[in-house]
């Protein structure tokens, strides 16, 4: 909990302040949360500081919330990509993501519990930046995100709103991919890739975590040989694993059964996949 007050105040989130008149201060609470790892052990113990967003009113605290999030069809694809192309698949974390989303609306919450400051009970916080629980929270994030980015040299898709590539001079070329505070990247020059992490590092409190191993709940294990995406995570009774070698062609093989390895499109992997795991 302390942790949390202090990358609030450190992100300058909020500040104290006198309640207007006409405002109406939205709630606070604590949530609490147990994070695990790709073998279900507990990694760490998370509290997190959340507005009751459902206390808001459109039109006064908030007007839009939409905001886009990658498919799973284009994660997929990127993988396949730093398959063919014998890439690794880089993961980062932006702590505290919504924190960094400016709020274009005027709004103010209550001292949270534990945390009131003395001889100012009777103040509130505006928010300068969101703050999770907010329904504008998600879209202030990827707006601040977004444009970070295009300021940058990055350039969006126009069919996959959280997918970005940049390329050099020289012809290099480096693809980001977002799902809302976790981003995967892929290129052909590592230089490129490091200079992206010193860069977000500098703009955004982040956690490197290196070559992708677990995201969206799937395991992943980057080898000389290929890439491998564990599927035993679903149900105990699929253990399937796919190897990426081409986009167009995917050797499945299934290890219970000890089966020769088949060979299908990538459209019908989909598809079988999904139906060995209902």
């Amino acid at each position: 909990m302390n942790e949390e007050i202090a990358s609030i105040e450190r992100n300058d989130t909020w500040e104290l302040t006198n309640l207007p008149k006409g405002h109406k201060p939205i709630g606070v609470k604590w949530v609490y949360k147990t994070k695990t790892n790709k073998e279900g052990q507990v990694e760490k113990y998370k509290a997190r500081l959340v507005a009751k967003g459902y206390k808001q009113r459109q039109g006064i605290d908030y007007d839009e919330v939409f905001a886009p999030v990658a498919r799973i069809d284009t994660i997929r694809l990127l993988t396949a990509v730093a398959a063919q192309n014998k890439w690794e698949i880089y993961q980062m974390d932006v702590k505290s993501a919504f924190l960094n989303g400016y709020l274009e609306e005027e709004v103010y919450i209550e001292q949270p519990l534990g945390y009131i400051k003395q001889g100012h009970e009777d103040k509130v916080y505006r928010l300068k930046k969101a703050l999770y629980g907010l329904k504008q929270a998600p879209r202030a994030w990827n707006a601040r995100i977004d444009e970070y980015f295009q300021e940058n040299g990055f350039i969006k898709s126009p069919y996959e709103h959280t997918l970005y590539s940049k390329k050099n001079e020289d012809g290099d070329i480096m693809i980001v991919c977002l799902y809302v505070d976790d981003m995967i990247f892929i290129g052909n020059n590592p230089g490129m890739l490091h200079d992206f992490k010193t860069a977000m590092t500098k703009e955004f409190e982040m956690t490197d975590i290196g070559e992708m191993s677990y995201f969206l709940g799937v395991e992943v294990k980057q080898t000389k040989e290929g890439i491998f995406v564990g599927t035993s995570y679903v149900k105990p009774s699929c253990n399937g694993i796919i190897k990426f070698y081409v986009p167009s062609e995917i050797h499945v093989q299934e290890p219970k059964t000890g089966g020769r390895v088949k060979r299908l499109t990538l459209s019908s992997l989909i598809i079988s996949k999904y139906s060995l795991c209902m």
